[in-house]
């Protein structure tokens, strides 16, 4: 699979069909071998002598001075190895090379190396190096899955690059207590398609026995009563050692005022790498967080790794949830949760990933007695006055339960009880896991809800999991609202089953049926990654009646589930004005005023043959074309004149769309060589008349419509120091969102 960014061909990252992107530099040969990663080809640099072999792109690749670059590849054999980027000046020639540190040792498995760094200044092109030394010619060395290009990092996430990752050096990070803090390249079998990991990684070494200790140098700006997440792969040095990772945040002064610690317990062998998340809300006088990591109890030399340090706004589990994120994650420990009454006692999962639906812990819930229990969350402000939907997502681990009962209990501002919903019972069968939902309606005086759960066992010794737990206002699962000013239709599907594909169409009135655009296309069979999706559809009719019809597949089933919208149309508006709209780039729609519509022509191609002695000629003809013509508008001030310029700069595809009975139907449209006249006013006069040749064409299918992709001001923060940064790697305010960068 084609890695995003990469400024390497699909042939010269993944070696196949051939090895043609790549040459000797060094005392190798070069040949394609079997087992790769991502296909079955692989690149063999075997060595000609003893000594430094080394391999290079063929292609040089555009770079701009003072930006960082990422180079990684995956790699395997009986040597250590290194990767680096070869900077070149214009003329070819090498400035300088910026090398990663080499693995510690070797592996036959597939395994991460990397590095990255800012290109030199003079620098205008780059290569990738691949290099190994062994002690003797025909040793083979194995790489596959290469990339160039900017750093990859996680979206959203409030530190740099340099602190997320270890490829560029360690200075995102200083040791706290008896520690010292170095990197280091383990050979470490990430997944192929985990691209946000790299080859090096921070060590955190005890100096001495003891407690020790790092923390990021990083401090990011964060707001107050905001939830945020972190997490950090640990890599402990034994099965028993006590490892953490802590979210931290500070006052204006730098002083710590609160921090969320979350340990890890390993699975055994142990020694792996293990995602560990803490979570906590920012306090009213923080400023700034950080994340930290140790052992307790170390032995001196004790070496803790870490690698992909991210902070993040931290996700809802359900959108609209008032549970904070540990509260229904349990990734940290039993947050809120209390035991109101039986048995039963509760407590955070154990080891890491032995039972969990999101993240890699649960809440663990056991009854000694075939009794029942009351668990209850703990209560949050619940501001709506309608109803709320409570959920779980539970799992049986032992024994037997007979119910689980869930329902909410409210509270006043008082945090007076004022009693439960009804709720609804279910079954827990043995196997797997199974969401539980209830709906509850808001008391007059509540303000504050929980969870709670009656769960009765059937059996001694009885366990379950219990995860996800989530409660928001209960809003319809389909709701469509015309956006006026844009000609448009927003529809919101909440509740969607993750993992499920999705397809969408707008229906119109005869019952024919349009598949609606996404960000990567057609919304055909897409797969869903949340269950909230907003759809903005630009290209619904104007002055006509409209609904959506949702079929929602279950992973390989071909049998969907629907759902149905509410019929609703967009006002036609001035019969005089037409819109011209982008649909891979609304941002750039315009209204025009049309000043005659175009007198349409269908050209065909066709041959005519003249058969001496016959009167009437053989005519060959293809099939006749779309509608041509041109089309002639006006803009009215130079604000519309610059908007026309600019949805005609990208030659894309437009739509075309008159009102209702003006005799033209919705079109996708080619415009070719437009032209720009002035009306006959004065100079100062802003009128200008336009004749656009369309052409007619079909809808576009691949097309997605542009968007940040997750992407808020957060991550420009994040990765420019300074306005003069973002303004000198982009040319247009919207090249900043949709991150098309110069160079």
């Amino acid at each position: 699979m084609a890695i995003p960014g990469n400024l390497l061909s699909a042939t010269t990252s993944e070696i196949d069909p051939n090895t043609s992107g790549w040459t000797s530099k060094l005392n190798c040969t070069l040949s394609k071998g079997t087992g790769g990663r991502v296909g079955d080809g692989c690149l063999i640099v075997k060595s000609v002598a003893a000594g430094e072999m080394q391999a290079r792109t063929v292609s040089s690749y555009p770079v701009t001075a003072g930006t960082t670059y990422q180079t990684f590849a995956d790699a395997a054999g009986t040597l250590v190895e290194r990767i680096g980027i070869r900077w070149l000046n214009s003329s070819g020639s090498e400035i300088s090379i910026t090398w990663s540190l080499s693995t510690a040792s070797a592996s036959a498995a597939w395994h991460r190396v990397g590095v990255a760094g800012a290109a030199p200044a003079g620098a205008t092109q780059a290569q990738v190096l691949l290099s190994s030394t062994p002690a003797a010619g025909n040793v083979n060395q194995f790489w596959e899955n290469i990339y160039l290009g900017l750093p990859i990092r996680t979206t959203g996430n409030l530190f740099s690059f340099g602190t997320e990752s270890a490829e560029i050096d360690a200075s995102g990070w200083t040791a706290e207590v008896n520690a010292g803090v170095t990197r280091q390249v383990p050979a470490v079998a990430w997944s192929v398609d985990n691209y946000l990991v790299g080859g090096q990684v921070i060590a955190v070494t005890a100096t001495g026995a003891g407690n020790a200790a790092a923390v990021s140098t990083d401090r990011p700006v964060v707001t107050p009563g905001t939830d945020y997440r972190a997490y950090i792969y640990l890599n402990p040095p034994t099965l028993a050692a006590d490892t953490w990772v802590e979210l931290r945040y500070y006052d204006i002064n730098g002083n710590q005022i609160s921090a969320a610690r979350s340990s890890l317990v390993q699975p055994s062998p142990g020694q792996g790498w293990y995602r560990q998340r803490a979570s906590g809300i920012a306090p009213t006088n923080a400023a700034t967080c950080s994340i930290a990591a140790g052992i307790n109890g170390a032995a001196a030399g004790q070496v803790l790794r870490l690698e992909g340090a991210v902070v993040t706004v931290a996700p809802e589990l359900q959108a609209g949830t008032i549970l904070p994120y540990a509260d229904g994650s349990l990734e940290q420990g039993i947050a809120g949760w209390t035991v109101a009454s039986g048995v039963a006692t509760i407590a955070r999962s154990s080891p890491w990933g032995i039972a969990a639906w999101d993240g890699n812990y649960s809440l663990a819930v056991s009854s000694s007695t075939a009794t029942a229990s009351v668990i209850r969350s703990g209560r949050f402000a619940a501001p709506a006055d309608t109803s709320y939907r409570a959920q779980i997502i539970a799992s049986r681990s032992a024994g037997s339960w007979s119910t689980v009962n869930i329902k909410v209990r409210w509270y006043d501002a008082a945090n007076a009880d004022l009693g439960t919903s009804s709720g609804t019972s279910y079954s827990l069968p043995a196997s797997d896991w199974w969401a539980m939902a209830t709906d509850a309606s808001v008391p007059a005086a509540a303000t504050q809800g929980a969870i709670e759960l009656t769960v009765t066992a059937s059996a001694t010794s009885s366990g379950m999991y219990i995860d996800n737990a989530a409660l928001w206002e209960a809003l319809p699962l389909t709701a469509v609202e015309v956006v006026e000013p844009t000609a448009s239709i927003t529809l919101t599907l909440r509740e969607l089953p993750l993992d499920y594909d999705i397809s969408v169409y707008r229906q119109a009135s005869d019952g024919s049926r349009t598949l609606v655009r996404g960000p990567s296309g057609l919304l055909d069979h897409t797969l869903i990654t949340s269950d909230l999706l907003v759809i903005e559809d630009y290209e619904a009719p104007i002055g006509v009646s409209v609904s959506y019809l949702v079929e929602l597949y279950p992973p390989g089933s071909t049998s969907p589930s629907t759902r149905g919208s509410d019929t609703v149309t967009i006002p036609a508006g001035d019969r005089n004005e037409a819109w011209l709209k982008d649909p891979g780039n609304p941002q750039r729609n315009l209204q025009v005023m049309v000043q005659r519509a175009p007198d349409w022509q269908r050209p065909i191609e066709q041959t005519a043959y003249r058969v001496k002695g016959r009167r009437n000629a053989v005519v060959l003809s293809s099939t006749r074309g779309g509608l041509e013509g041109e089309l002639t508008v006006w803009t009215r001030t130079d604000d519309e004149r610059a908007a026309l310029h600019w949805i005609l700069d990208s030659g894309a595809t437009l739509l075309w769309q008159a009102v209702p009975g003006m005799g033209v139907a919705d079109m996708y449209v080619s415009v070719g060589q437009a032209a720009e006249a002035r009306t006959g006013g004065t100079a100062m006069d802003q009128w200008r008349a336009w004749t656009l040749p369309l052409t007619e064409t079909d809808m576009p299918v691949t097309t997605g419509v542009g968007a940040s992709a997750g992407r808020t001001w957060q991550d420009i923060l994040s990765e420019f120091d300074t306005w003069q940064a973002v303004l000198d790697t982009y040319a247009t305010w919207e090249d900043v969102l949709l991150d098309r960068r110069t160079g």
